[in-house]
C-alpha cells in the first residue's frame, strides 16, 4: 500500500513538473490591420503600458534604436509597393524600428524580421528605407503603446504611433488608381483563357449544356492552347459523340504533352485516340 502511494505521489510530482502555468504578459501582443485603397497593411507588436513612468527620454532613451514595442520586434506588412514619406517601400514584411529624439522620430523598415527585439548585429544592407518625422507632444496621454491608421483616403493615410504624451505621424501613399485602372483594363478585355476553360470544364463535369462547354473550352484553346485544355476539349467532343473531331484535338494534345514531358497525358491521349478511332 505504501509503495502504491509512493508511486502515485511520484506520478503527481512528475506531472506537475511538466505542467505549464499561463500568466498574462506584461506587454500583450496586438495587431492592427487596415486597407488603404486596395492595399492591405498590418502591424503586429507587443504593447507596453506607461504605468506612471516617463516614457520618451527615460523608458525609451532618446537617440537609441528601439524595437517600437516590447518583446519580439514589431512587424510591418504591406501587400503592394507603397511610398512612406515620399520613399518607395516594396511589398513585403519588415521589422519596424524607430529612433526617438526630443522632437523627431526616425522610422526604420528593416528586411530581416527574425530577431527577438533588436538584431544582435545591425546590417545597413537590411535597411529598406528610413524616414524622419516630427515627434509631437499631445494634450491627452495614451497609457498603452498604440499604432493606428488615420486620415484614410483612397490613395493615402497616416500611420500614428502614440504612447504617453507623445505622438509620431508617418505619411503613407498608395497607388490605388494604378490598380483600379489595371482591373478596368482586364475586365474590359473580357474573360481570360483560364476563365473560359474553368467555365467549360465545370459544365462538362456537371453534365450541363455540352454545346456551351465546347464553345468555352474551344475559345480557351484559341487563346492559349495547352495539352490539358486540348484534352478537355477532346473529352467534350467525345461525349457529344463527335469522335472524328475528338481524335483530331486529342492528337494536338498528345503532341504538346510529349513536348512538356507529361507521360500521364501521353498515355491517356494515346488510349483515347485508339478507342475513338474505332467509333462511328
Amino acid at each position: 500500500m505504501k509503495r502504491m502511494s509512493l508511486l502515485f505521489c511520484t506520478f503527481l510530482f512528475i506531472t506537475g513538473m511538466n505542467a505549464q502555468i499561463n500568466t498574462p504578459q506584461a506587454s500583450p501582443k496586438g495587431t492592427v490591420s487596415q486597407q488603404i485603397g486596395l492595399t492591405d497593411f498590418s502591424i503586429t507588436y507587443s504593447r507596453p503600458s506607461a504605468k506612471g513612468r516617463v516614457v520618451f527620454g527615460d523608458v525609451v532613451p532618446f537617440g537609441k534604436t528601439w524595437r517600437t514595442g516590447a518583446n519580439q520586434a514589431t512587424l510591418f506588412t504591406v501587400s503592394d509597393d507603397v511610398t512612406i514619406e515620399g520613399q518607395e517601400l516594396k511589398a513585403g514584411k519588415y521589422a519596424l524600428y524607430t529612433v526617438p529624439e526630443k522632437n523627431t522620430i526616425e522610422w526604420i523598415f528593416y528586411k530581416n524580421t527574425t530577431s527577438w527585439g533588436l538584431p544582435e548585429q545591425w546590417n545597413d544592407a537590411d535597411v529598406a528605407i528610413k524616414v524622419k518625422t516630427a515627434l509631437n507632444t499631445t494634450a491627452n496621454k495614451t497609457e498603452t503603446l498604440t499604432f493606428n491608421f488615420d486620415e484614410l483616403r483612397n490613395n493615402s493615410a497616416v500611420l500614428k504611433l502614440s504612447w504617453d504624451n507623445m505622438e509620431g505621424v508617418c505619411k503613407i501613399a498608395v497607388n490605388t488608381d494604378n490598380k483600379v485602372l489595371k482591373d478596368i483594363e482586364k475586365a474590359l478585355a473580357g474573360p481570360s483563357a483560364n476563365d473560359y476553360y474553368a467555365a467549360g470544364k465545370y459544365y462538362y463535369e456537371s453534365d450541363k449544356d455540352l454545346n456551351k462547354s465546347y464553345e468555352w473550352i474551344h475559345k480557351a484553346n484559341e487563346m492559349s492552347p495547352k495539352y490539358f485544355t486540348l484534352r478537355q476539349e477532346a473529352l467534350v467532343l467525345a461525349k457529344m459523340k463527335k469522335y472524328k473531331e475528338a481524335v483530331t484535338v486529342a492528337q494536338k494534345s498528345l503532341e504538346l504533352a510529349k513536348a512538356a514531358g507529361s507521360d500521364e497525358y501521353v498515355k491517356m491521349n494515346t488510349k483515347d485516340i485508339a478507342d475513338w478511332s474505332k467509333m462511328k
